[in-house]
C-alpha cells in the first residue's frame, strides 16, 4: 500500500510539474493565460493517466476509475473549469508571479475537485455492483447455517447462548431437505475460566480454544475455519441480536448475496435496549472513520450480526489480517475489493452492559489498525495485489471450502 501510494505521488508530481511548466512556457511564448491553461491541463491529464495505469495502477486490476475513459475525461474537465476559474480570478493582473501563485491555488482546488468527483463515481459504482445478488448454486456443506460465537470469559452465559441459537434460529429456519438446520461454533478466545468446557456440555457442534486471549477477528475467524455450514453466520455470545434475526440473512444469502450485515443505523432497526452514551459516541466515531476509509458509505460497519456464504466467508477469512474489533472494516474492504455482493438489513438489538469493547478508545484505534493493516506485506499479497477476479476468488474459495479441525486443548 505505501508503494502504491508512492507512485500515485509521485505520478501527481510528475504531471503537476508538466502542467505548471508547461504553462510557464507558453505563456513565455506570448499565449493567453487561458488558452495557455487548456492547453497544460490536457497534457498533464493524459499524462497523467498514461503513467497511472502504467505505474500506480499496474498490479491492480481492481482499480474501476482509471480504465473507464468517459469517467476520467468528465472527471478532467470538471476539475479543468474550476482550475481555469480560479487561474482567471486569481491571475494576470500582477504579471507572471501572481500567475504562478493563482496556478498553485487552482492545482490545488482541482485536486479536491478531483478526489470528491471519483470517490463519488466510486460509491455509485460499488453500491450498483454490490446489490446484484446472483444465481450461484448453494455451496456444499453439511448444515444450512454455521453460527459462530466469539466468546471471552463467558462461563456463565455461554451455555444458555448455544441452547438459544440452536433452539431459535433452528425453528425459525427448519431444515433444507436432508441438511440439518443449524451448527453451532464456540470460539474460547483464551479465556481464563471454563468458557470452552461449558460450550462443549452444552452441545456446541465445535469448540476451539485459541491458546491466547487474541481478539475478536481471530477468534471468528478460527470458527470460521471449521464451520461446514453453506452459510456462516457470526454473532456476539451475549445474542444482543435475538438468534431468529439471523435467519432473515440466512434467507438473503441463499438469495443470491454474498455478504448481509445487519445494520444499527437501518431506518427499520429497532433498539430495545440502549447503550450507554460513552458506547454511542465512540460508535459515531467509528462510523466516521469507516466512511473515510471505506467506499460504499455503509450505514454501520461494527454491527455484531453478519452472514456469508460459506465460500465466500472462507477466502474472505483467508485473507483477511485484523485480530481486533476492526476485523469487520477489513471484510468491508475486501468486499469492495472482489466485487462481492452485499445487503444491509435492520435488526433488533438489546445492548448489554457487559463489553469488551471501549467505545472511545477502539474507535480512535480503528484508522491507525485500518490504515497499518493496509501497510503490512500480507494485506497487499493477499488482497490488493492477489490478482485475482472475482471468478477465480469464489474458485479458490469453493476449493477451500472443506474445514480445518482444530483441537481442543
Amino acid at each position: 500500500m505505501r508503494k502504491r501510494l508512492r507512485r500515485f505521488a509521485v505520478v501527481g508530481l510528475i504531471a503537476t510539474a508538466v502542467d505548471v511548466g508547461l504553462l510557464v512556457l507558453l505563456l513565455d511564448r506570448g499565449w493567453s493565460v487561458v488558452a495557455a491553461d487548456v492547453v497544460a491541463l490536457a497534457v498533464a491529464a493524459v499524462a497523467a493517466r498514461r503513467l497511472h495505469r502504467l505505474v500506480t495502477l499496474r498490479d491492480d486490476p481492481f482499480a474501476r476509475w482509471i480504465r473507464i475513459r468517459r469517467v476520467f475525461v468528465s472527471v478532467v474537465v470538471t476539475a479543468g473549469m474550476v482550475d481555469l476559474a480560479v487561474l482567471a480570478v486569481l491571475g494576470t493582473p500582477g504579471g507572471p508571479g501572481r500567475d504562478l501563485a493563482a496556478k498553485a491555488a487552482a492545482v490545488a482546488a482541482a485536486a479536491v475537485v478531483r478526489g470528491i468527483a471519483y470517490r463519488a463515481f466510486l460509491f455509485r459504482v460499488i453500491r450498483r455492483e454490490q446489490d446484484r445478488p446472483s444465481e450461484r448454486p448453494p455451496p456444499p456443506g453439511a448444515f444450512r447455517v454455521s453460527v459462530v460465537l466469539p466468546a471471552y470469559r463467558e462461563a456463565d452465559r455461554v451455555a444458555d447462548a448455544v441452547a438459544r441459537v440452536r433452539e431459535e434460529l433452528g425453528g425459525a429456519l427448519g431444515r433444507a431437505g436432508d441438511v440439518e438446520p443449524v451448527e453451532v461454533v464456540v470460539v474460547d478466545d483464551g479465556s481464563p475460566d471454563d468458557t470452552a468446557a461449558r460450550a462443549e456440555a452444552a452441545g456446541a457442534d465445535r469448540v476451539v480454544r485459541l491458546e491466547r486471549n487474541s481478539g475478536k477477528g481471530a477468534a471468528v475467524r478460527a470458527g470460521v475455519a471449521v464451520a461446514t455450514g453453506r452459510t456462516v453466520v457470526f454473532t456476539d455470545t451475549d445474542l444482543a441480536y435475538g438468534p431468529a434475526q439471523a435467519a432473515a440473512l440466512v434467507t438473503q444469502v441463499e438469495a443470491g448475496y454474498d455478504m448481509v450485515v445487519g445494520s444499527r443505523r437501518h431506518t427499520d432497526t429497532r433498539t430495545l435496549v440502549r447503550a450507554g452514551r460513552l458506547r454511542e459516541v465512540g460508535g459515531r466515531l467509528v462510523n466516521l472513520a469507516t466512511h473515510a476509509l471505506l467506499l460504499g458509505q455503509y450505514r454501520d460497519t461494527q454491527c455484531g450480526l453478519k452472514a456469508f456464504r460459506a465460500d465466500v466467508a472462507h477466502r474472505l477469512f483467508d485473507a483477511s489480517t485484523l485480530d481486533g474489533f476492526a476485523f469487520d472494516v477489513e471484510l468491508f474492504h475486501l468486499a469492495e475489493r472482489w466485487r462481492l455482493t452485499l445487503a444491509e438489513v435492520p435488526v433488533e438489538v438489546e445492548n448489554s452492559e457487559r463489553t469488551t469493547v471501549r467505545a472511545l478508545r477502539d474507535g480512535l484505534r480503528l484508522v491507525v489498525c485500518v490504515s497499518e493493516s493496509y501497510n503490512q506485506r500480507n494485506v497487499g499479497k493477499s488482497v490488493a495485489d492477489s490478482l485475482l477476479d472475482l471468478e477465480e476468488v469464489l474458485k479458490l474459495a469453493g476449493q477451500q471450502s472443506t474445514p480445518v479441525d482444530v483441537a481442543i486443548g
